[in-house]
């Protein structure tokens, strides 16, 4: 997960230590919102995501939806243009590693997602 973390950290312009947390988050936004099955598969797919969503997202499934994702983002001082660096740059590394078929099935199980990304 460390090599992952860097290249996302490096491709979105941030800290290693804020694309760890703004990524386990964002895994763990997509654990509690997507379809069951392939966002579970997904997360399975990557390497360390699964510690990664359980050390920042925990057993919260809600968290303010979307919105509240948003928020949490910036709370760790990301500007919109850093949060949509970031979400490319985590898309881009879980289609690398659960193929983009089912990457989109679960960006597109989540209401309002496929808009932003």
């Amino acid at each position: 997960m460390e090599e992952i973390l860097l290249r996302i950290a490096t491709g979105a312009g941030i800290g290693p230590a804020v694309a760890e947390k703004a990524v386990g988050l964002m895994l763990g936004f997509l654990r509690s919102h997507a379809a069951d099955g392939p966002g579970a598969r997904m997360i399975e797919a990557i390497p360390g995501a699964s510690e990664l969503v359980a050390k920042y997202h925990g057993d919260d499934p809600e968290r303010g939806g979307l919105m509240g994702l948003g928020q949490q983002l910036m709370s760790e001082g990301l500007s919109m243009a850093k949060i949509a660096a970031l979400a490319n740059e985590t898309i881009a590394c879980a289609k690398q590693h659960a193929g983009d078929e089912l990457v989109d099935e679960v960006l597109n199980s989540v209401p309002g997602l496929p808009q932003f990304v």
